[in-house]
């Protein structure tokens, strides 16, 4: 199979995954129970992802990365910090309070092995973290910001603009916020930053 075929079919596996989770949870899907939804064999399955957590590792991977092309774009604009920032945050927690991504964490929330949980944590802070920290240190190098590092400040940053939003989704205690909550949670969050690190 070609790998742009491959790439395609694995989308489309993903997505029936995703909608499989979402209506039975983490431990009520199979493998197999996919395959049979994706009109694939169990066999490719196993051979592409190893294991149903191996699944949901690619799906936490293909995730963060979609993000993270994202934001790479938006910080190569060169723009002024600040301005990157207000650009990006809405962006980010659009993705980290989406569906998809609540979808992985509620699996890695069941799988008691923790495998999950720590694939999760590592694909954002590989992928995302060092790209808003390397934003922020160039602010802090033009003398836009003013912190005692950037990853101190990059730290602060994503605690004003998630708080305690993904954790309270992820316990369906917070509905999805709408595209004007998120854009008024991400104005307000990169408002606070102003204040705390503005030079």
């Amino acid at each position: 199979m070609r790998d742009e075929s491959r790439t395609e079919r694995q989308r489309e596996i993903e997505a029936v995954a995703y909608r499989l989770i979402r209506e039975r949870g983490y431990g009520g899907v199979s493998m197999l129970a996919i395959a049979k939804e994706a009109k694939a064999s169990n066999e490719t399955l196993y051979r592409w992802y190893g294991s149903k957590r191996g699944l949901l590792a690619a799906m936490v991977e293909r995730n963060a990365q979609a993000t993270a092309d994202t934001l790479q774009s938006a910080i190569e604009d060169g723009r002024d910090a600040i301005s990157t920032l207000e650009g990006i945050a809405p962006i980010l927690l659009s993705m980290l309070l989406g569906e998809k991504a609540i979808l992985l964490n509620r699996a890695a929330a069941s799988d008691e092995t923790g495998e999950l949980g720590a694939t999760i944590n590592l694909a954002g802070r590989s992928t995302v973290f060092p790209l808003i920290e390397t934003l922020i240190a160039r602010g802090i190098a033009d003398g836009e910001l003013n912190a005692p590092s950037a990853r101190e400040a990059t730290e602060w940053f994503l605690c004003l603009l998630i708080g305690d939003q993904q954790i309270r989704r992820v316990i369906r205690t917070l509905e999805q916020p709408s595209e004007a909550e998120i854009g008024a949670r991400a104005a307000s969050a990169v408002s606070a930053f102003r204040k705390l690190c503005g030079d």
